[in-house]
């Protein structure tokens, strides 16, 4: 067996992608996978930088390797350079999350994976999930709701030093975020960038403790 770590976020750009290559250089020789859910239109953006819907299939798309899955500046790309040993990128509507994330899993072969996301928190219990967020909050996007009743750390990412950005974390949580969200939010170790350190000390342990 190996260990499984999550990494989702508040939303898109909160820093999920920066995190989880820090963490692959605390450990080297683990592996990644990258979650993308696609829907059969566009979504919106530019459809060069984002958009999967002519990789949708009947059934969930991984790829696997660097062969397949290194793009200098994509996240899957990021992970390779941040030293993962493998990179899975699963490309899934949003009925094939399950299924597709299995998939991936079942190709993993290194002591431990980190996953970027959140939808597959929904199907799939993990050793540790982390929630990234901006200093400021913000909008927590429906899957990153689901995923807070999983969620077991949450880190803030952010140009502020440690302290500022807590203060600046809590002033939002008590004035601004929903209050069903309140006390799941107040519950959570919470981690900035200065402190990463104690959150790679925490997997390790965790690690260690599976291992054994």
């Amino acid at each position: 067996m190996f260990t499984t770590i999550a990494i989702g976020g508040f939303s898109s750009e909160v820093g999920k992608t920066t995190l989880l290559c820090e963490l692959l250089r605390a450990f080297p020789g683990w592996e990644a996978i990258k979650l993308t859910r696609g829907h059969y239109r566009s979504c919106g953006k530019d459809p060069h930088a984002c958009c999967v819907s002519h990789l949708l299939s009947d059934e969930p798309i991984v790829y696997s390797g660097r062969e397949q899955t290194y793009a200098p500046g994509k996240d899957t790309g990021r992970y390779w350079d941040a030293g993962a040993s493998n990179v899975h990128w699963v490309i899934v509507t949003d009925a094939q999350v399950e299924r597709g994330i299995k998939q991936a899993l079942g190709r993993v072969q290194a002591p431990g994976v980190f996953i970027e996301g959140n939808s597959f928190l929904k199907f799939l219990e993990v050793d540790l999930a982390i929630l990234v967020a901006r200093a400021g909050g913000g909008q927590i996007k429906p899957t990153a709701r689901r995923a807070l009743a999983s969620a077991q750390a949450l880190y803030l990412f952010g140009d502020t030093d440690g302290e500022t950005a807590r203060e600046r974390f809590e002033s939002w949580r008590e004035g601004q975020a929903d209050q069903a969200d309140q006390g799941r939010l107040a519950r959570l170790p919470l981690y900035t960038r200065e402190e990463l350190p104690r959150l790679i000390t925490r997997l390790r342990e965790l690690h260690s403790t599976l291992a054994a």
